[in-house]
């Protein structure tokens, strides 16, 4: 406890404030689109909206602060426990869990102050940790047959866990996302790689057609076949429909804030949260998309060039682990807006409305910091337990 709050002390001076700075002009543009498309009379009052991510960017900033003190040899040696704890947060969605309102049962209401979490977006962050001390613990023999067996493992273990129990298939491959750009940064070898894709696109079709309903499959097909699943755009293609019309309408420099004829009036699905992005298009355009994509861009260079320059096998995984995390989500939900990749619930990282969603990010960026602010474990400085394996 000690070395922590020394620790913590040294924040300011340590940590990497570039990217927290970063992450900071990021939350205040998202919160000013936030207060925009909130603005439409069926939202009542923007004001609560804004309160909550101004609230949570704020919440955020301690996590990243705490998470950026903590050594991520500390982590290492707890992974048993980052196990235990990833396993009761996605078991207490069995009795507690709510839809809120998204069809997913991946939400937990917190009574009297009425917030909702998701536990998932937690997991996400021990995901991370725990990948990272396996595939640390095997770091000399990455690419043997037992080693990619006990990663692999545990992708299985998150990715299914999290599915059969809230049925949230767009959290679930966000596992699988982190787990694809770790071992391509870890060095597992391609022909591990090359046969898993193999085994997917395989495989896929028989998990499509056995396990997913058939408004499930419709919705992934759709991108595929929109002509044979919805060639009237107005089931399956619906939102894409509608979607691709409000980022559309905004041309070059678009409408202007608050100005958004389609966002304004409400008319858009989602458009605080999933197709926030086709708000932002709308309203501000072109300009406005790419000042949104280029502000994601920058936060994901940094954290690969925090990877890239730490000396340490585990940290570097760290920093690629949140790096994917962030890639898979702005990829998914800008492609699910321009409708090339299926509609499966992922928000727009610090832009999308949702308190959960922006703390876990500037948490799981903070373990960036904190690889900024230790790039080498300090083994004169404490003692380090030997890797263990299970």
């Amino acid at each position: 406890m000690r070395d922590f709050i020394q620790e913590l002390k040294k924040f300011f001076r340590k940590g990497d404030m570039l990217l927290l700075m970063l992450c900071l002009a990021t939350s205040a543009f998202g919160t000013l689109i936030i207060a925009s498309v909130t603005n439409a009379p069926k939202f009542g009052s923007s004001t609560r909206y804004i309160a909550v991510q101004i609230g949570a960017t704020l919440i955020g900033v301690v996590f990243y602060a705490i998470m950026s003190s903590i050594d991520t040899d500390v982590f290492s040696e707890h992974r048993r426990t980052l196990m235990i704890i990833s396993a009761l947060l996605l078991l207490a969605l069995v009795p507690f869990g709510t839809d809120n309102n998204t069809g997913n049962k991946s939400w937990i209401e917190i009574p009297i102050i009425h917030i909702n979490i998701q536990p998932a977006e937690i997991c996400k962050i021990l995901y991370i940790l725990i990948t990272a001390s396996i595939m640390a613990s095997h770091q000399n023999r990455a690419s043997a047959p037992l080693s990619v067996l006990h990663v692999t493992t545990y992708l299985v273990v998150f990715f299914m866990g999290n599915w059969l129990i809230s049925s949230d298939l767009g959290v679930s491959l966000i596992f699988g996302g982190i787990f694809f750009g770790m071992v391509v940064a870890g060095g597992i070898n391609w022909g591990w790689i090359l046969a898993g894709l193999g085994l997917l696109a395989t495989g896929g079709p028989f998990v499509l057609y056995n396990f997913f309903s058939e408004e499930q499959r419709n919705r992934i097909l759709y991108v595929f076949m929109p002509e044979v699943i919805d060639p009237e755009g107005l089931d399956e293609g619906w939102h894409t429909t509608q979607s691709l019309k409000s980022l559309t309408g905004g041309g070059f420099s678009g409408q202007g804030l608050f100005n958004g004829n389609r966002t304004q009036s409400g008319s858009l699905f989602a458009q605080h949260t999933d197709y926030i992005f086709s708000s932002i298009g709308e309203e501000l355009g072109f300009v406005g998309c790419m000042l949104v994509v280029g502000l994601l861009l920058l936060i994901i260079i940094r954290c690969i060039w925090v990877g890239v320059h730490s000396k340490d096998y585990m940290r570097r995984l760290v920093c690629f682990g949140a790096a994917s995390a962030m890639i898979f989500q702005v990829f998914c939900n800008v492609g699910m807006c321009l409708g090339v990749t299926p509609v499966i619930g992922l928000t727009l990282p610090f832009f999308s409305y949702g308190g959960s969603s922006i703390v876990t990010t500037y948490a799981m960026l903070g373990l960036v910091s904190g690889v900024h602010a230790r790039p080498s474990p300090r083994s004169h400085e404490r003692y380090i337990r030997p890797p263990f394996y299970y």
